[in-house]
């Protein structure tokens, strides 16, 4: 009798529940659910770089996708579900109490932003970013960057906790510990009510916590009290041990199984962050760039453990062993903003459409909805159409995408974007056409900076909304990398990837390999770069660096 499970992915809009068939790989059936606070832009100030989700996004996201996915599947199907993993962006930690609750949940804290999961764009802790960057490099002790690429970001757990806890007293008091968005989940299913033994990911500890089994776990308690002594003792109450996602935490308890309508005692497995497992579920091999291509990029690449020796990769996301695939050291690297530097863009020329075209006494309000909506939807399209006749090598537009700052190489939030070479003539395809170009010279770079580092790239797997819905931006991808990029087929690669984990938690499949070959959904289509713009691309790209170091001067 075949045997299913489901994959759990939490992205930033929404959270997506996918039932497989673990035997041959199909997928049987999905449910989706938008979360309703984060889509009224509630706790949220993007001039302030503030971006927080409430829990309950979280907990009704998953009954209503779970259960949308469930809806009209057979009894057969259901009562043979026998594993569940989970999946979220990271890092997106939240204070929690003694019991792992979220401090959001409780009546005093529900609509306190700071009590809520600090979204991995959240930019709030630069100032506290920057000074464990020099802690860790003058203390005289050990410099616990050296496995983070050496860089240590303002998107990560320590800076993010420690800027929640100098400005809000309340929370701070209150917080017995932190968790990760994908601790929580797994904690939550299984009925787990201490804070104090809920397993963690190997996956969020190596990457955004700085931890390593060299240091026996996580910083020294000396090096966080030097780092403010409020850290003092928080260390003893997070985690010595990590797990990677192949481990099970427990049984999905009584109360949620009712919940969502499923059997009791599935398997659930420790929880990891979406680029990685949507590296799994998107058959990432050594050294092929697995690259995630949404709102932002991460660059997922591993790595057999024997051959990767103690080399350390300057300026990436961190390089954790068993962060990706058990027994192979995982890199990960990417863009701070890919997809949004395109939606920054649409919403920059729907200024007139939603400031004048809503006063007009013209038209009714439900034309002008209508309308508002249909230029919305179409704007990238047409963009698109129009940019792709356009010669790179004659727009005289050059741009760099660092609009959210700088993900990788060398972790840099203040830094901005710009567009140059605008003249009374540039009209806005152009400049749409000189902001794609931008976000794929931002990808050749972190692939050089790989290749610099001694990790060979051998091709390039790409997922995603972007790698999904737009050939002009995956054709120009192709071409500044000049190296074929294939897509995956699978529409939910990262939802995919968590079932494949569940398949392994669950005991059906031994290793992830195995998960990958009896699950996989294969590739529906590979790009091959055109000589022709490769040639162009390679001066673009040159004055494109030259332009981001004079930019990177000034800020």
């Amino acid at each position: 009798m075949d045997r299913y499970v489901i994959g759990l992915d939490y992205g930033t809009d929404s959270v997506r529940a996918l039932v497989v068939n673990a035997d041959t790989g199909r997928e049987v059936s999905s449910g989706v659910c938008y979360y309703p606070r984060w889509k009224e832009n509630l706790y949220c100030e993007p001039s302030k770089n503030m971006f927080r989700q409430h829990p309950l996004d979280y907990v009704e996201g998953l009954e209503n996708s779970v259960r949308e996915a469930l809806a009209d599947l057979p009894d057969n199907v259901r009562q043979n579900i026998v594993g569940i993993s989970v999946d979220t962006t990271g890092s997106t930690p939240a204070a929690v109490d003694r019991t792992g609750t979220p401090l959001a949940l409780k009546a005093e804290f529900a609509d306190n932003p700071n009590a809520m999961f600090v979204l991995w764009k959240d930019h709030t802790a630069v100032k506290e970013a920057d000074e464990i960057n020099r802690l860790a490099r003058n203390w005289g002790g050990t410099d616990y960057t050296k496995y983070e690429g050496g860089i240590y970001s303002s998107e990560w757990f320590w800076a993010k906790l420690l800027h929640v806890m100098r400005e809000d007293n309340k929370v701070r008091e209150a917080a017995w510990s932190w968790l990760e968005h994908c601790d929580w989940i797994p904690a939550m299913l299984t009925g787990n009510r201490s804070a104090d033994k809920i397993k963690r990911s190997r996956c969020a500890a190596g990457h955004k916590a700085m931890w390593h089994a060299e240091w026996d776990g996580l910083p020294s308690e000396e090096f966080l009290v030097k780092l403010d002594p409020m850290l003092e003792g928080l260390r003893s109450r997070l985690y010595r041990e990590t797990y990677t996602s192949d481990t099970e935490v427990g049984k999905m308890d009584r109360e949620w199984a009712e919940r969502l309508g499923l059997p009791e005692n599935i398997k659930v497995g420790a929880g990891a962050f979406d680029a990685h497992l949507g590296a799994v579920g998107g058959e990432v091999r050594p050294y092929y760039l697995s690259k995630v291509m949404g709102t932002s990029t991460c660059d997922m690449v591993t790595a057999p453990s024997d051959e990767f020796g103690d080399k350390l990769v300057a300026g990436i996301c961190g390089q954790v062993d068993g962060s990706i695939i058990p027994g192979m050291v995982g890199l990960e690297a990417g863009q701070s903003a890919f997809g949004d530097v395109y939606a920054w863009f649409r919403n920059l020329l729907l200024w007139p459409v939603k400031n004048i075209l809503q006063k007009s006494k013209n038209l009714t309000f439900e034309v002008k909805n209508r309308l508002q909506d249909e230029i919305t939807e179409n704007m990238i399209e047409e963009l698109s159409k129009s940019a792709a006749s356009i010669d790179p090598s004659e727009s005289g537009l050059l741009a760099i995408d660092w609009l959210n700052g700088r993900r990788t190489p060398d972790a840099n939030p203040l830094l901005k974007g710009a567009v140059t070479g605008i003249t009374l003539g540039t009209d806005a395809p152009a400049i749409f056409r000189a902001l794609v170009e931008a976000t794929a010279f931002g990808s050749k770079v972190i692939i050089d900076r790989f290749i610099e580092e001694g990790v060979r790239i051998d091709g390039v797997v790409a997922l995603g909304g972007v790698a999904k819905k737009s050939e002009f931006v995956m054709q120009i991808v192709t071409d500044v990398l000049n190296m074929p990029v294939s897509v995956v087929r699978s529409e939910q690669t990262c939802a995919l990837g968590s079932a494949m984990a569940a398949s392994v938690v669950a005991g059906i499949h031994d290793n992830f390999e195995t998960a990958q070959n009896k699950m996989g959904s294969g590739f529906e289509k590979e790009y091959l770069p055109r000589p022709d713009y490769v040639a162009k691309y390679e001066e673009l790209y040159k004055k494109y660096l030259q332009l981001a170091e004079s930019i990177e001067k000034m800020y």
